[in-house]
């Protein structure tokens, strides 16, 4: 019975063993935040990560919240202590506040990572007139005084 006992214990031990040998996805960023971007141009980001488990991690899908942001991503393994990187360009048509996510797809232990964009979309004359500082203030001609002590 004890030999029986020993081998299950064995059996368990080498199989949770197995499975906790995995990749880990660890980015640096999970979300990015544009600030204010111009109407009518793309933006884009580069998420970077690393791989701090001990199996290569394959990412097999990167999938946007709409389709007005397009992930893209290298199919090759990447090897335990490499980096990589998955990039996000959001198409800044709509004017306005914006939070969009991508969800990445792997065989790292999480199985999922959602990685999210942010920012608001304005109109071109509104990004010129944030960008050119306000012309300062005409100074005061100002009456000199003098104190006297009594």
């Amino acid at each position: 019975m004890k030999k029986i006992f020993s081998l299950f214990v064995a059996l368990f031990v080498f199989v949770a063993v197995g499975y906790a040998q995995k990749g880990v996805l660890k980015f640096t960023k999970e979300t990015h935040d544009f600030g204010k971007v111009e109407q009518g141009k793309p933006v884009t980001h580069v998420f970077e990560f690393k791989n701090t488990g001990t199996d290569p991690v394959v990412i097999n899908d990167a999938q946007a919240s709409c389709g007005c942001t397009k992930p893209s991503f290298s199919r090759e393994p990447i090897m335990p202590g490499k980096t990589g990187s998955i990039s996000a360009t959001y198409n800044a048509a709509a004017a306005g506040p914006f939070n969009k996510s991508v969800t990445v797809t792997s065989n790292a232990e999480s199985g999922q990572s959602v990685l999210y964009l942010k920012g608001e979309v304005v109109s071109a004359a509104a990004v010129e007139t944030a960008a050119t500082p306000a012309p300062a203030p005409a100074a005061k001609d100002k009456k000199k005084s003098t104190k006297t002590s009594r």
